[in-house]
């Protein structure tokens, strides 16, 4: 198993996971998104400095998880929202959560403060992974989104990752962090598993 950070050329095969939620209520996308429509959103993040993660295993991909802004602001740049997909053949292994924690760690180390997942309910794996990783529930958004016939609530899921005291710095982007570190980071994964 790798974990790398995800190229736009990485569309493709992205796409064919997200394809499994895009009929579900998991997303509240209702069609699926083109290749390099898909692309562009993986370099948006990239170009904004978050990390953007895939799971490889014999070639194949597994899983992706990635970090972005969740509010326009510039006194939110503290905080980033969180977004996990993996193969419906591969949940309930840890792998969901062994992306998290390299999510948690890279961000923390960039400077974040705050992590939030923003889970569609009922979707108990995805509540479960949040509950799990330490998150606690803010709140619902009762009756928000209307998918497949119904209308769904969203509950917020919020993480603190970082201290609070004196003057923050601003957020570094992600490859700030140096091509030793971040290889050292994600090579931890394998230990994780």
């Amino acid at each position: 198993m790798t974990i790398r950070f995800g190229e736009e050329e990485d569309s493709r095969e992205l796409l064919k996971i997200y394809g499994q939620y895009i009929d579900t209520s998991v997303t509240f996308e209702y069609c699926l998104p083109s290749e390099e429509e898909f692309g562009e959103r993986i370099r948006k993040i990239r170009d904004e400095g978050y990390p953007y993660l895939v799971c490889e295993e014999n070639g194949r991909i597994t899983g992706y998880a990635y970090a972005h802004r969740p509010f326009e602001r510039a006194a939110y740049q503290w905080d980033a929202e969180l977004s996990i997909y993996l193969d419906q053949s591969r949940t309930g292994e840890g792998l969901g959560r062994t992306l998290y924690e390299l999510l948690l760690e890279l961000l923390k180390r960039q400077g974040v403060r705050t992590v939030y997942g923003c889970v569609v309910s009922p979707n108990p794996k995805s509540e479960r992974l949040h509950e799990r990783m330490g998150f606690q529930r803010m709140g619902v958004f009762r009756n928000t989104g209307y998918k497949n016939g119904s209308w769904l609530d969203v509950v917020w899921f919020e993480k603190k990752i970082g201290s609070f005291s004196g003057e923050p710095e601003p957020v570094k982007p992600v490859w700030e962090l140096g091509d030793r570190e971040l290889e050292r980071i994600l090579r931890s994964a394998g230990r994780r598993l």
